[in-house]
């Protein structure tokens, strides 16, 4: 008995040394795993990257960008379907356990030492606070110090934060394949819903990723993601968090996602998001960018940049199938399976409804044609294959180049333009009624020609639609902000401007007649023409040659209000950083871009106010403070915090800088509306509303050009080859570029009052004869029009002959006239009736408005 005792004593003191000596190694390891361990207090401050999305101005999704496709969900906003299912999936015991869950622990250890020697990797036992752990602070390291190291940084953060707190940060860092990471951004990758809409099936595929995100694709390994899905579905049913008759249904339901694409969300829109995109990087830099979680709101309308994308493609494709059919694009060998061959040539994604395709058989009255087939969402090319008919009336347009330029006629035969093998696009077929006719394709061709259309709010500087080319897909270079090209006489209005403001008006007559300029320097002489080379108006009003777009005016005009005054005219419009003083340049010899021009004119329409253009109405930064806001105007009294109480009226400041005198911006409007009306751009008048406007011809037609506007749009566009040739001898910007706006004017315009522009206080609107620019004689007949004057400039209402002049100039001719001719008399005006302002009778001199001198 004795023996027994102390046997007894004996075990229960090396029992108690081992005790104590294990106490003492275990804390030891702990204090040797905890002295650097990380500071698991940054997770209060966590700021996970989180994408930023770009919105459109009717809150349509336009892009996402992002390193990591996250979307920062507070655990409030979560649905409990969901976070059940993720604690079904991963931690049932979530809410009852200290941050370890031992009885798994336990299993984890016993499978380890049934696999020893088997190179299986060991399966884990982490609850949900560990992952936590190790997603935030550690590495993804598989070994026991990883573990240890897990386990204390768990408890840690389970007594500093609240369940809740871990679950969130759990939730929204959780990485669930295809780039996507938290729930909110997987909900919208996997199937395009927010987590709110999830049904049990996708809320349950979504919480079985993170065992294997990689090994689950819905597509590729679909079998095993349904069972491991299914297998969640069960574990909600265990833990009755679902009925059975819903845990039924949802393990019936098949396994579809509808993948997200990374792409620009709102249909030809491209150029515009990444031109955002350009505009936040240079604001905010690139981390900003990709992981700030910037909200931003565009100016793009939807609705008008689709009239603006088909409008601006059509007129391309309208310019490029004139001038002939160049062939196809490549040849392809069609034996065997075509679909495969096909689906390896790369086509243009954003040009729907167009679609690549191969030509099979051909005969004079058809070819059929094998469109290139789709692939799934695993990347694998569809078995389906698809075939339609390129019928003659689909061909007809498609005269070969050579041929087209001699202007033969339509094609005879299908065969004559197409051959087996043959890759090329197609579109579907219209009748004459604009029907489609079905399994009929017509022939396209990828535009040769590009170009570019910018639209604004001339109030604000908005741009609700911008268009930088045929296709993004096939060159993503903006060449509505990038490409410097000639606006050619799109320029003149400015001239005008800086001429109006130095006592000119609408009404002034100038000389249309050849005209010399010494260059100097060497440079020998310079004799500007008109389009129409050799044709010559005589004495005409300003607003008449505005009309025409007679250049021999415009020089006039530049060399007597002198360039260095136009050039800072241009500075002040935005239109140029410096203007060369070359005379040549006031017919829009200079480079300027689409988006420069149409701001300029945007000062014309809102009456001479600074406009700075935008593509962004406002950022707001993860936390919805906003950090940008591009009106800044000031609103005296928007603040009411006690509503309304019989206060006056909330009145916007407006501060911005006055570029041009209000009543010279009315001026120049009201002679650009001659131009729509009976100048280069009557095609215009179909649009049917007040439209103001100059079109545009570079030398040798290399561009061709409109801008113009109503009260509330301004557009402006131009055509060329990205490598500058000639459009042709009789391309213009009347008849090629004014029908493009004309489209895009007309549906834009379409739901738009016909709003006459405004006249400011001021002006003085006087009757006078069209082409003398004086005041008719009672009976007199020929076209009137109502002239628009500043104060004190407007014609008296009967003339006197001019009759002082200068010492040492009676008698001049204008540069340029023969000594035969007299003018004005030569034009028709009755000697009876007087001069207008500026002329004398002796002769052919003109006299400078208002300073008596002779030029």
């Amino acid at each position: 008995m004795r023996f027994l005792l102390r046997f007894t004593g004996f075990l229960f003191a090396a029992g108690s040394v081992v005790f104590l000596v294990g106490v003492a190694g275990v804390a030891a390891g702990i204090w040797h795993f905890s002295r650097d361990l990380p500071d698991y207090s940054q997770l209060q401050n966590y700021e996970p990257p989180v994408m930023t999305r770009v919105h459109a101005s009717d809150g349509a999704l336009l892009g996402e960008y992002a390193k990591e496709r996250r979307l920062y969900l507070p655990i409030q906003a979560m649905p409990k379907l969901v976070t059940n299912a993720f604690l079904a999936a991963e931690d049932k015991n979530f809410y009852e356990h200290g941050g370890l869950d031992f009885t798994g622990l336990a299993r984890a250890g016993v499978l380890y030492v049934q696999n020893l020697g088997s190179n299986k990797r060991p399966q884990g036992a982490s609850t949900i606070t560990q992952q936590v752990a190790k997603n935030f602070l550690l590495t993804n390291e598989v070994s026991f110090t990883r573990k240890i190291k897990e386990a204390l940084l768990a408890m840690r953060i389970e007594r500093a934060y609240s369940k809740d707190r871990i679950l969130e940060l759990y939730l929204n860092e959780i990485y669930l394949g295809l780039g996507a990471y938290g729930i909110a951004a997987a909900s919208l990758v996997y199937f395009d819903k927010s987590v709110n809409e999830l049904t049990i099936a996708e809320a349950a595929y979504l919480a079985a990723l993170p065992k294997a995100p990689g090994t689950l694709h819905p597509v590729r390994n679909r079998d095993r993601s349904t069972e491991r899905r299914n297998y969640v579905i069960d574990r909600l049913l265990e833990n009755g968090w679902i009925k059975q008759a819903e845990a039924d249904k949802a393990r019936k339901e098949p396994l579809v996602v509808a993948i997200r694409s990374n792409a620009a969300h709102t249909f030809a829109g491209e150029y515009f998001a990444e031109e955002v995109r350009r505009d936040i990087f240079e604001r905010y830099g690139e981390k900003k960018l990709y992981e700030g979680g910037l909200s931003v709101r565009t100016t793009l309308d939807p609705k008008l940049q689709v009239i603006a994308r088909k409008a601006m493609a059509a007129g391309l494709v309208n310019f490029d199938e004139a001038q002939g059919w160049r062939g196809a694009m490549s040849k392809l060998d069609i034996s065997g399976d075509w679909g495969v061959k096909l689906a390896e040539i790369k086509s243009l994604s954003d040009i729907s409804p167009w679609r690549m395709a191969v030509v099979l058989e051909t005969s004079d009255q058809s070819a059929r044609i094998g469109f290139q087939p789709g692939r799934e969402l695993g990347g694998a090319i569809s078995k389906e294959r698809q075939t339609g008919l390129i019928t003659l009336d689909g061909v007809r347009w498609a005269k070969p180049v050579a041929a087209a330029a001699r202007g033969k006629p339509a094609m005879a035969s299908v065969s004559q333009i197409l051959s087996p093998g043959d890759v090329i696009y197609a579109d579907p077929l219209f009748d004459k009624e604009g029907k489609v006719v079905e399994g009929q394709y017509r022939l396209r061709q990828l535009p040769e020609v590009s170009g570019a259309m910018v639209a604004m709010d001339p109030l604000t500087g908005r741009v609700v639609a911008m268009v930088g080319g045929f296709s993004f897909d096939q060159s993503q270079f903006n060449r509505a902000t990038q490409a410097y090209r000639q606006p050619g006489s799109t320029f003149k209005p400015l001239v005008y401007s800086a001429a109006i403001d130095n006592g000119y008006t609408p009404a002034s007559i100038m000389i249309d007649g050849p005209i010399e300029i010494d260059q100097g320097q060497g440079n020998g002489v310079w004799r500007p023409d008109n389009f129409s080379v050799g044709s010559y108006k005589g004495p005409i009003t300003l607003r008449d040659a505005l009309k025409q777009s007679l250049n021999t005016v415009t020089v006039r005009l530049a060399q007597d209000v002198g360039m260095p005054l136009i050039g800072e005219y241009a500075k002040r419009f935005g239109v140029y950083e410096e203007l060369p003083n070359y005379l040549s340049y006031s017919l829009g010899a200079g480079e300027t871009t689409v988006m420069r021009m149409v701001t300029a004119y945007s000062m014309f329409a809102n009456g001479g106010r600074r406009v700075k253009p935008t593509l962004i109405d406002r950022i707001q930064d993860r936390y919805g403070r906003t950090i940008f806001k591009h009106d800044q105007r000031e609103c005296r009294g928007c603040d009411a915090p006690e509503g309304w109480k019989n206060q006056p009226e909330p009145q916007l400041v407006d501060r911005r800088e006055q570029v041009l005198d209000t009543l010279t911006a009315y001026q120049i409007t009201s002679m650009l509306e001659s131009v729509v009306q009976g100048g280069t751009a009557t095609i215009l008048r179909e649009v049917g509303k007040p439209i103001a406007g100059k079109t545009g011809t570079t030398s040798d037609a290399k561009d061709v050009w409109f801008v113009g506007f109503s009260p509330d749009l301004v557009v402006g566009l131009y055509l060329g080859y990205d490598k500058p040739r000639t459009l042709g001898r009789a391309a213009q910007g009347g008849r090629i570029a004014a029908p493009v706006a004309k489209d895009f004017m007309k549906l834009a315009l379409a739901d738009k009052p016909a709003t006459p522009f405004k006249v400011p206080p001021g002006i003085r609107l006087v009757r006078l004869d069209a082409k003398s620019g004086m005041r008719p004689n009672p009976g007199e007949g020929g076209r009137t029009i109502l002239e628009a004057f500043k104060p004190g400039t407007a014609p008296p209402d009967n003339y006197a002959a001019v009759v002082g002049v200068p010492e040492g100039e009676e008698g001049r001719v204008p540069q340029g006239y023969p000594q035969a001719q007299t003018y004005p008399q030569a034009q028709g005006y009755p000697q009876a009736q007087g001069y207008p302002q500026g002329y004398r009778p002796e002769g052919d001199s003109i006299m400078r408005p208002g300073t008596g001198r002779l030029y």
